[in-house]
């Protein structure tokens, strides 16, 4: 398939779903607590993103069961909700998608509940700064794996972490995933070039050791080989037809991360 340029009007309904999903993950980092089944934040995000006027991407895709995906400590991406209980010092990620009009969204965070070990927090803290990094990276002209570079050369600056080689960002428009594939590693200065109307999720996966990864027998979890914990951060964003940057999943469109690399945001959306 062919990498799909947006135009404002579409971007605009893009922004009405990722603003739905920001909301979504919002509010599932304020519920979250010691003692919860992941069903249950299963339930909320269902709830919210039906109250909002939009539809899941994730159930049902490829027969994916939940609205949701939640992978705890070793398991870093694609977990599926259960009635697995949440614990102290937990490391969970939640991924959250939603359609609206036919346009997505998409975005994910990790976060540490109760009492969390420093060395998990630093690996979290790590991998959201990253995937901030990728995305000032791919300003308009520049090229696709600049993004990667910039997440990889951060990550690395910052210790011996994991990056997963398997999986990686990807373009996202009229279906969740698209061309192109954006990986989180590389050398610059190749690729498609970064223009107006192109929207891509960009998602570091970090390990606090391998980068190999295994997939359980439910044919979805992600698990890390060597059963080190995992995080995952994703935004979606996007280059307006100004030339700036808009990040469609942050609830202020990016511009308190993105400002502080001094890179303003469009105010087309």
């Amino acid at each position: 398939m062919a990498i799909q340029i947006k135009s404002l009007e579409e971007l605009k309904i893009m922004r009405r779903a990722g603003l739905l999903v920001g909301q979504t993950l919002d509010l599932l980092k304020a519920s979250i607590k010691v003692g919860m089944r992941t069903d249950a934040l299963d339930a909320i995000a269902a709830a919210n993103i039906k109250r909002g006027g939009g539809t899941s991407n994730f159930k049902g895709y490829h027969g994916y069961p939940a609205t949701i995906c939640i992978s705890i400590n070793d398991e870093i991406v694609h977990g599926i909700p259960g009635n697995r209980i949440i614990e102290d010092g937990d490391v969970v990620s939640i991924d959250c998608g939603a359609i609206i009009e036919g346009w997505h969204g998409d975005a994910a965070f990790s976060i540490g509940v109760g009492k969390v070990d420093p060395a998990d927090q630093k690996l979290m803290d790590v991998c959201e700064e990253s995937m901030w990094r990728g995305i000032a990276a791919g300003k308009q002209g520049a090229k696709l794996t600049d993004i990667g570079h910039a997440i990889e050369e951060y990550i690395k600056s910052q210790g011996k972490y994991g990056i997963l080689q398997e999986y990686g960002g990807h373009g996202i428009g009229t279906e969740m995933h698209q061309e192109p594939h954006v990986l989180n590693f590389g050398k610059p200065g190749n690729g498609p070039e970064i223009v107006a109307g192109l929207a891509l999720a960009i998602e570091p996966m970090i390990t606090r050791g391998s980068a190999k990864t295994k997939v359980l027998s439910d044919d979805w979890t992600v698990v890390s080989q060597d059963k080190s914990r995992g995080a995952h951060f994703e935004n979606s964003y996007v280059i307006c037809p100004d030339g700036k940057p808009f990040v469609l999943t942050a609830l202020d469109g990016g511009a308190s991360r993105l400002n502080s690399y001094g890179i303003s945001i469009s105010n087309l959306l």
